[in-house]
Order: structure tokens, then C-alpha cells, then sequence
């Protein structure tokens, strides 16, 4: 029989108060309150707290608290990126940002989807697909990437844009729903 959490990670729909998923949960709420108490004179403690929490954090990355995700493990961060505050990652399935990304503040990446109709959402029944940023990607302060959408590299997203398909390469997207306006280069 398969678990929650392999039913999580898999896209399949799942019931997220599965006790596995909420000691999953619980362990990342402990490290989140680690690294958004931690004083900014202790950057090696907060680098550390970033560590365990997250799947992956590349060399010479900063994120700014306070930054809030669902598990952290799910989360691979490439190495030069920078994440402003007050991010919120809920990373049910996998986020992965590349290399030199830059997101702004009040970010939401939001992997987490809920059953339209009314029986299956009142039972308490979710899925999620991944979230994945290309490298040199800016995201705008306040911007929101929805479940299942790819940004490709060096994509420019406008503050405030709500992201709900896939964006291609080197381009500026802005608006809701986001939607290119200019190539970059």
C-alpha cells in the first residue's frame, strides 16, 4: 500500500494530515522559527538552519527572513540566488530554483492544489505539482507562481504577476494572468 507522503510526492491526491506528513511539518516548523528568530550577527547559525531545513541551498545563496515553506526538503536552491522577505515556498511537491535568481519581496511559489468540486475538498483531499525557475529568473516582489509552471531562464516576472502556465526564456511577463510582453536581448 502506498503511503500519503509517496502519494504526495508522486502528484497523486493526498489527505495532508497524514501523521508522517505532519511530523514532516512539524520538524519544518521548528527550523523555520530557528532561521526567522536567528540574529543576523550569527550568519553561520542561520546558513545552518537553512541546511537542515531545506532539500538544497547552492553556495553564496541569501534568503531574508521571514521565509515560510510547508517541509523545506522539497526546496533546491541553486547557488547565487537571493530570496527577499517574507517568501512563502509551500513546496508539497518539488521547488527548484537555478542558479543567479533573484525573488523579491512577498513571493509566493505555491505547489499545492485543491479539488474543484465540493465532496473530495470537504474530505480533506489535495495533490500538488512542481515549481520549477530557470536560472537568472527575477521574480518580482509580490509575484505568484502556481502549481505545475515552469519559468525559463533569465525570464523577467513583473511585481504582482500571477503566474499560471508555463513562461518561456528571456522574456518580461507581467499581469493576471502573467502573459509576455517583450523578449529580453
Amino acid at each position: 500500500m502506498t503511503s500519503m507522503k509517496e502519494r504526495m510526492l508522486a502528484g497523486e491526491p493526498y489527505i495532508a494530515d497524514d501523521p508522517e506528513l505532519l511530523a514532516d511539518l512539524s520538524r519544518a516548523q521548528r527550523l523555520m522559527e530557528r532561521f526567522n528568530t536567528s540574529s543576523a550577527d550569527d550568519p553561520d547559525g542561520r546558513r545552518a538552519a537553512l541546511r537542515e531545513l531545506l532539500g538544497e541551498l547552492g553556495e553564496d545563496t541569501w534568503i531574508r527572513p521571514p521565509f515560510y515553506c510547508d517541509y523545506g526538503s522539497h526546496i533546491r536552491i541553486g547557488p547565487r540566488s537571493f530570496v527577499n522577505y517574507h517568501a512563502v515556498f509551500l513546496d508539497v511537491a518539488p521547488i527548484t530554483l537555478g542558479a543567479d535568481v533573484q525573488v523579491g519581496p512577498n513571493v509566493q511559489l505555491l505547489t499545492p492544489t485543491h479539488p474543484v468540486d465540493p465532496e473530495p475538498r470537504r474530505a480533506k483531499w489535495e495533490a500538488a505539482q512542481p515549481i520549477t525557475i530557470g536560472d537568472n529568473v527575477w521574480l518580482g516582489g509580490g509575484a505568484i507562481v502556481l502549481a505545475g509552471v515552469t519559468v525559463g531562464e533569465n525570464t523577467v516576472v513583473g511585481a504582482g504577476a500571477v503566474v499560471t502556465r508555463d513562461l518561456p526564456a528571456n522574456v518580461v511577463a507581467v499581469g493576471n494572468p502573467a502573459c509576455p510582453v517583450r523578449q529580453i536581448g
